[in-house]
């Protein structure tokens, strides 16, 4: 199977899952904090700390098709801060900490600002 086709199938996945954790923990926790966005990106940069080392790391051959289907499928249907996460931490094992911080400040605030900016435009419709 080509590995478009596996991102397709993960990310699908990792979408459906996204929603269902989400929501099972705000109907546990409640809607006053971003409680289930919170679980998502947590877990899903636990997980893709996890299986980047097993797929990239400790596997043969598959795990080329492996990293498709679930460290940029799954995971990144899943949460997008897990790959922000793992790129970060790349960064520093590089040596690379200006890269790193540099990483950590401007996708924060600027994805922030480019969200709030998209609510503004949004909202001036």
């Amino acid at each position: 199977m080509s590995n478009s086709a596996l991102i397709f199938i993960g990310a699908g996945i990792g979408g459906v899952l996204r929603y269902w954790v989400a929501h099972g923990v705000y109907f546990i926790l409640g809607r006053q904090f971003p409680y289930g966005t919170f679980v998502v990106n947590v877990s899903g940069c636990f997980l893709m700390g996890l299986l980047y080392v097993i797929t990239l790391e400790r596997l043969d051959g598959a795990g080329a098709q492996l990293r498709a289907l679930l460290l940029i499928g799954l995971l990144g249907g899943y949460t997008t801060f897990s790959s922000f996460s793992i790129e970060t931490i790349n960064l520093f094992e590089s040596g690379n900490w200006l890269g790193a911080l540099m990483n950590v400040l401007l996708s924060t605030i600027i994805c922030i600002v480019a969200a709030w900016l998209g609510i503004m435009g949004g909202r001036s419709l």
